[in-house]
């Protein structure tokens, strides 16, 4: 719940809870995934989510098409997914999600998705002190 929930618990919940989503709904899960809760901002970076097909297709002979084949897919599957990622984070954060945004590296594997949130999330006590001592 937030308000007694700190800041990285909070990250490591929604962590897995992406993890989850790729793996059950995208069919792999990522080789490292990493959360940050930035003001009115969820940043996931997820590194290793590509299938070996799909690192074919971005080597192959025409490999621009290629990619961009890769990224258009990715992209339908999480617009289709996206009210399952959006209750998310309205679940652990209580803070419905304003837009997301996402990208997708064919040549890194990298995928980072942003949620800008309809506020700022509330934080325990002590993450709230933390932020003031950092601004």
């Amino acid at each position: 719940m937030p308000g007694t929930r700190t800041r990285g618990m909070l990250e490591a919940d929604i962590c897995e809870a992406v993890i989850r989503f790729e793996k059950e709904y995208m069919g792999r899960g990522p080789l490292e995934a990493r959360t940050y809760i930035v003001d009115d901002m969820v940043i996931v970076r997820l590194k290793g989510v590509l299938t070996s097909a799909e690192r074919q297709l971005a080597q192959s002979s025409d490999p621009a098409n290629g990619r961009e084949l890769i990224k258009q897919m990715r992209h339908a599957l999480l617009e289709k997914g996206r009210p399952l990622l959006e209750a998310v984070i309205l679940d652990a954060l209580k803070v419905p999600v304003r837009s997301l945004h996402t990208d997708l590296s064919t040549i890194t594997g990298e995928r980072v998705i942003i949620f800008s949130l309809e506020s700022k999330p509330e934080l325990c006590a002590e993450e709230a002190g933390s932020d003031r001592e950092r601004q």
